[in-house]
């Protein structure tokens, strides 16, 4: 029952969360050029990468097991 419950404020926050930054998004009365949007798709694709980089490290590193406790210190 609490993680019904957890699960149920958390939804409800993502989607306040997602309809707020929506009326924000759509509510400013500003036009973003050709520079911006290149520079918005920049961001997020090396953002991505940065991203999928990272978490095939971790990947890596569980796999070869240099995250595992030995009980040596």
């Amino acid at each position: 029952m609490k993680t019904f419950l957890l699960i149920a404020v958390l939804g409800v926050m993502l989607v306040s969360a997602v309809l707020v930054s929506g009326r924000v998004w759509l509510g400013i009365d500003t036009q973003m050029g050709a520079h911006g949007w290149v520079a918005l798709a920049l961001g997020a694709g090396l953002t991505f990468l940065v991203a999928v980089g990272l978490m095939g490290l971790v990947f890596h590193s569980a796999r070869r097991g240099y995250d595992d406790v030995d009980g040596e210190d």
